[in-house]
This record gives C-alpha cells, sequence and structure tokens, in this order.
C-alpha cells in the first residue's frame, strides 16, 4: 500500500464491527430482559508520572475501544482531574481509593464530595493492597456507603491470600467482606455497584486463576450475594476478575457467564488494556505501529518529533546515507526553527541512536530495496526525501520488509490523502 501525504503524518483506521457475547450474561429481573453489560477497570496503582499520565491519556484517546463494554480508569488521585479534563468521554475516571466522610480537617483524606466536584464517577474501595494496611470490612463498607451517598458508583473489592485458596477456604475469606458491604448497601444501591474479586495470590505475581477456579468463585459470590441481598441483586450485580488478567488471559476468562469483566492492574498501563477491553467480541484494537525514516531532512526530523511523546507511535530505524550517526544526533537534538529536543538524544552504537531511552537503528544505504526495515521492526516506512515518490520507486522499500509506505511529497500515481481534507478516504 502507497500513500502520499502532504504532511508527515499519517492515518490509521481500524474497522468497526458490532459484536457481543452480553446475551450470555442475560437475566431476569422483573418482568424485563436486561444484560450484564461488560466492565473493565482500569486500576494504576501508584504509577506514573505527568509525562507517563499524558501518554497513557493519549494511548486510549487513540484506541479502538468496544462500545460493548463500559470502560473505567482509575489514576493516582493527584492525577485524577488531569485525566478527567483530557480523556475521551466514553471512558469514564474513577479514583483509587475515598475515605468514609466528607471534607473538613482530615488531612490526607480524599472525600467522595471532592471527587463528585471534579466530576469523578467511580471510586474503587477495599483494594487488598489497602486491606494489606489494616482496613476492616466495615470501615471498606463504611466508605463504599458514603461514596454511593455523594452520587459516585463504586467497585466493590474482595479477595483471599494464598493460604486460604490452597486451604480450600476462599469463601470463608471472601463471604464477610460481601457480607459487610450487603449490610449498608441498599437495593437501589446494588445498582451502583460492582464486585471485583480479586486473588490476592494472583496480583502482580504473574498467577493467573484458571477460568474454571474464576468462574467457580464467581458463581459462589452471585449464589452467596443472592442469599443476603436478594436474587434480583445478584443476578443483576456484575462482578469482575481482578487477578492480573492480560490480553491473552482475558478472552478464555471472559467466556465464563458469571465473570462480568475484569479489573485490570499493570496490562491497564500498556497497549493491551485496549485487547482486554476488545476481549468479547471482533473489534480490532488500534495498536501502536512501528516506523522507519527514509532520509533525516527537515520531513524526517518533523516526524521524529511528532512521534516523541505519542505511545502509538514507534520510530525503529532511520536511513540515510549522507548523515553520519553522531550528526544525526545533533541535528536531531538542535534544531534552528523548533529549538532544542524535548528529551534526550545520544549515539549508543556504530549503528544506533537513542531517542528518549529508545534504541533507533540507523541505515545508511542509497537503495531503497537494500535497507533491511525487516530486521529493525519497521511496518510502515515514511519516504521522506523527496525522490522516491512514484509508487514503482517507493515500493522498493516493501523489499526490505516495509508493509506499508507513506510518502511526504506529492507524488505523480500514488494516492493522496491530507489531513483537513480527505483522511477519511484512507483505509488501511
Amino acid at each position: 500500500m502507497l500513500v502520499s501525504n502532504a504532511a508527515a503524518k499519517f492515518v490509521t483506521s481500524a474497522t468497526k464491527a458490532a459484536a457481543s457475547l452480553a446475551s450470555k450474561r442475560a437475566f431476569n429481573s422483573t418482568s424485563t430482559l436486561e444484560a450484564r453489560k461488560f466492565f473493565v477497570g482500569g486500576n494504576w496503582k501508584c504509577n506514573g508520572s505527568v509525562q507517563q499520565v499524558n501518554d497513557l491519556v493519549s494511548m486510549i484517546n487513540q484506541s479502538t475501544l468496544s462500545t460493548d463494554t463500559e470502560v473505567v480508569v482509575c489514576p493516582s488521585q493527584v492525577y485524577v482531574q488531569g485525566v478527567k479534563s483530557g480523556l475521551r468521554d466514553d471512558v469514564a475516571v474513577g479514583a483509587q481509593d475515598v475515605w468514609t466522610g466528607g471534607n473538613g480537617a482530615y488531612t490526607g483524606e480524599t472525600s467522595a464530595d471532592m471527587l463528585s466536584d471534579m466530576g469523578v464517577s467511580w471510586t474503587l474501595v477495599g483494594h487488598s493492597e489497602r486491606r494489606g494496611k489494616g482496613e476492616a470490612d466495615a470501615e471498606v463498607a463504611s466508605k463504599a456507603k458514603y461514596a454511593l451517598s455523594k452520587g459516585l458508583k463504586v467497585i466493590a473489592c474482595c479477595g483471599e491470600p494464598l493460604e486460604a485458596r490452597e486451604a480450600g477456604t476462599t469463601n470463608d475469606y471472601v463471604f464477610p467482606q460481601i457480607k459487610a458491604y450487603a449490610d449498608v448497601f441498599s437495593k437501589e444501591d446494588w445498582e451502583k455497584v460492582v464486585i471485583a474479586y480479586e486473588p490476592i495470590w494472583a496480583i502482580g505475581t504473574g498467577l493467573t486463576a484458571t477460568p474454571e477456579q474464576a468462574q467457580e468463585t464467581h458463581a459462589d459470590i452471585r449464589k452467596y450475594l443472592g442469599e443476603i441481598a436478594g436474587a434480583d441483586v445478584a443476578e443483576a450485580t456484575r462482578i469482575l476478575y481482578g487477578g492480573s488478567a492480560s490480553g491473552k488471559t482475558a478472552p478464555g476468562l471472559s467466556s465464563k457467564e458469571d465473570i462480568d469483566g475484569f479489573l485490570v492492574g499493570g496490562a491497564s498501563l500498556k497497549p493491551e488494556f485496549a485487547d482486554i477491553v476488545n476481549c468479547n467480541g471482533s473489534e480490532k484494537s488500534l495498536k501502536p505501529v512501528n516506523i522507519g525514516i527514509n532520509g533525516f531532512g527537515r520531513i524526517g526530523r518533523l516526524v521524529m518529533r511528532a512521534a516523541h511523546n505519542d505511545p502509538m507511535v514507534n520510530i525503529v530505524a532511520v536511513n540515510d546515507p549522507f548523515i553520519p550517526v553522531n550528526y544525526m544526533e545533533y541535528m536531531l537534538q538542535y534544531d534552528t526553527v523548533h529549538g532544542k529536543f524535548p528529551g534526550e538524544v545520544a549515539v549508543s552504537g556504530e549503528k544506533e541512536i537513542s531517542v528518549s531511552g529508545k534504541p533507533v537503528t540507523v541505515f545508511g544505504e542509497m537503495d531503497p530495496s537494500k535497507i533491511a526495515w525487516g530486521s529493525a521492526g519497521a511496518d510502515y516506512v515514511i519516504e521522506s526525501t523527496g525522490v522516491f515518490t512514484t509508487t514503482e520507486k517507493a515500493a522498493m522499500h516493501k523489499a526490505g520488509g516495509a508493509s506499508k509506505v507513506v510518502i511526504s511529497a506529492p507524488s505523480g500515481d500514488a494516492p493522496m490523502f491530507v489531513m483537513g481534507v480527505n483522511q477519511e478516504k484512507y483505509e488501511s
């Protein structure tokens, strides 16, 4: 595929397909047939810097996310407002914790009143990493109840340690946590609650419960919830799996009828978060694209700068037979028009530069067909020399492993797409 573009930017698009397994979670609630909508929450935990959080927001905003899945992300409290202001409207923002009361002389606490005022719609309570600091069931339930009273919705966590799993006492450990919630929730409250079952032994360890193990516990929780809160509450309440789900494990787990989604930890900081969101249907996740740049003149360097803080774009290689790596480093770092590069640039090898810690392979070939783009992992090539602008000449890049070529200059015979004019006609 050869594409011409007047700027050093290109457009990718993902095919949208309506597909859902929601019918597997259908239930009878009073006289109407409803369905438990699939739910994926991303718990960013105590991770991030201003730049990383901005990158995560950019990644999510560019991702293709199934409309059949409700999506919530929970950044660290200090980043909540920034994420809320920058994130796409179809992804909700939640807090990682909340306290039991309102505003006042309570140093270090975050109130539900504050979160509600910021437009935050969800909060976690009772996460195992909070319970591990001594939070008792009654305190956790009190947090949840107050948050609900202020209009927040709640991801109510529960889970057991490895010792309980191995001793066969998972339910003995988890049910009292569920009972504490049920003791303070009304039936109306449950409409704004999802339960997140976290096998503590599988959080951050790389271990994951098998789909069968997870389904068994989810079914037990739903049955117990029916006994203490009513069958209608049990059938309507979504129960999430929170044991280090990944893009690989999510499809198998989500196929179980009592697993209504995921509370995701580490994977929510990566592009595979979209895979987990989309695991129930045929929606294709938009992935980061690996790019090679042919020609490191003005356009080539602008492409490098534009991609620098975009988590969905990786520059993996540059080819320019006229610029040695040491001067390539200097040209990128210092630009008379655009100023100093906003990251670290260094020569990291005879044929490699490092850009903000990421290696970029450097080639010096005159003939495009001899550039080993595939060995560097480049899928796309930005042809920015202004020389190889015809379909025939640009196609020479494909001999080295490139799958697509984007020509930055006008072409006599390649299709042309211009941002703001006709980019919607581009098909990936």
